[in-house]
């Protein structure tokens, strides 16, 4: 049901001149970056790396090394597979265009501080050769000592270390004694006291280990004061999703409001298994609405994810929907609907409900075969004992052992509107007695109905003949 109620999210991608269109296949948040994968139109993998929300780089790739940032975003970050709702809100553009690469560092360093040039330098190890990564970075260091400035050095060679942690130069220098005190300083202070010193450190850290309570709780916080509305829910559904238990509900719900939809809503808490029809008293409101717009289908589709375990208030709007929904939407449904009428109010043998378990056997008829209908439409049976369409499919069944009564299943297959198999029905019969005017009738009949007019009159002339020789002789 998510599927068929989210479009997926399109992407317009300007990059060397053209555009290119794709659809976004998933997303990953990784504390100030995410990387989005599009899958375009001519069924190329480009990947897009951001910062801040702010695009840095994007292109295409045929593969992603192992170990690289996009590899380790989508294996240790929180990831968003297509269809999502929430994936419009995570990309801020949805036409970007891709900086040019041969200027790209003298860009980000306009935009942003070096301690950030060199974190966003190691965040495109995909698209730079890892070596050229390595100098911007030991540039960015060198620049901080030079100038004396001791704590953003150590700050950018731990950048460095953590990057190529077998470059040996840069774990020389990081265990060098003279950052000795900022070893200490960052091992043993608070993680308040870290963050004025060095946040974007301490978000990296603590998004990291947010399997950690504290530090979740920490990130959460800073997430708060930056507006980082995204990541915040992001956060709250992933940590939903692992213990299945919507803790500040009315709260998130506030901050999802502000990104999507009531409806869209609705669906991201179906998807991490929370009962939104039991959790929010609004939604019902929202059911309710579509239904008096006459959006039968899309109100079913919305409430299907939960038919078993929804209120009694819901009754009222089950009992519209199973009146109004079209028989095939109910048979591409047709577990979950069972579970639907389980929970009406009115179960009794309504001419209504006939009709509509009628139409189930019809359409199922047309792709499956009798034993499987039958076996599909059993548990109707049992909420509905007193509807007569299973037992005639049931006797249906018999009839199929018993070549000499295959006039009878003929006229079965003809009731449920299978005239093909009605008609190989009383071709056997008329096979077995070809002097019987009675098959050929009815196959001129089931050629009617099917709009085949030349073939239905062919047998209506030797009918004709037949029944004359019959009064004849």
């Amino acid at each position: 049901m998510f599927k068929e109620l989210v479009v997926p999210t399109e992407l317009f991608i300007k990059d060397k001149k053209k555009i290119l269109k794709g659809a976004v296949t998933r997303a990953a948040i990784f504390a100030r970056s995410k990387v989005v994968d599009v899958r375009t139109e001519e069924n190329d993998r480009f990947f897009l790396v951001y910062y801040k929300n702010t695009l840095i780089y994007g292109d295409k790739l045929d593969h992603v090394e192992e170990g690289s940032f996009i590899n380790k975003a989508f294996r240790e970050g929180i990831v968003v597979e297509s269809p999502h709702p929430i994936l419009t809100a995570l990309i801020p553009n949805l036409t970007v265009s891709v900086p040019n690469k041969n200027k790209l560092f003298s860009l980000i360093q306009i935009q942003y501080s070096l301690q950030e040039l060199a974190y966003i330098a190691t965040t495109l190890d995909s698209f730079f050769e890892k070596e050229q990564l390595i100098k911007i970075i030991d540039k960015v260091y060198f620049h901080y000592r030079r100038s004396g400035n001791f704590i953003k050095s150590f700050q950018v060679i731990q950048i460095l270390s953590d990057f190529a942690p077998t470059l040996k130069s840069a774990n020389e220098r990081l265990n060098s004694k003279e950052f000795n005190t900022y070893h200490s300083f960052y091992n043993s202070s608070s993680l308040p006291s870290i963050q004025k010193k060095d946040p974007l450190f301490i978000e990296l850290h603590c998004f990291q280990n947010r399997s950690n309570p504290d530090k979740r709780i920490f990130l959460e916080e800073i997430l708060g004061k930056q507006d980082g509305l995204v990541d915040l829910l992001l956060l709250w559904l992933e940590k939903v999703e692992k213990h299945q238990k919507a803790e500040s509900l009315e709260k998130y719900t506030g901050i999802a409001l502000q990104l999507v939809t009531m409806e869209e809503w609705i669906l991201i808490l179906g998807h991490v298994k929370i009962n939104p029809y039991r959790e929010l008293k609004e939604t019902k409101l929202i059911i309710e609405k579509l239904v008096q717009k006459g959006n039968y289908e899309k109100a079913a589709l919305y409430l299907l994810n939960f038919i078993h375990d929804l209120p009694p208030a819901f009754d009222a709007i089950l009992n519209i929907l199973w009146g109004n929904l079209n028989a095939g939407f109910v048979v591409s449904h047709l577990d979950d609907f069972i579970f639907m009428l389980q929970q009406l109010v009115d179960k009794d043998n309504s001419k209504q409900t006939e009709q509509k378990i009628f139409q189930f056997a019809v359409i199922l008829l047309e792709e499956h075969s009798l034993k499987t209908v039958l076996d599909k439409l059993l548990p109707i049976q049992k909420l509905l004992p007193h509807s007569a369409v299973i037992p005639k499919m049931t006797k249906m069944l018999g009839l199929l052992e018993d070549p000499d009564r295959m006039m009878e299943l003929g006229d079965y297959y003809a009731e449920f509107k299978q005239f093909d198999k009605a008609i190989d029905c009383f071709f056997w019969e008329m096979e077995l007695k070809p002097q019987d005017p009675s098959p050929v009738q009815k196959i001129s009949k089931m050629y009617q109905h099917k709009g085949m007019v030349k073939e239905a009159a062919a047998y209506i002339k030797i009918y004709a003949q037949l029944k004359s020789n019959q009064e004849t002789g």
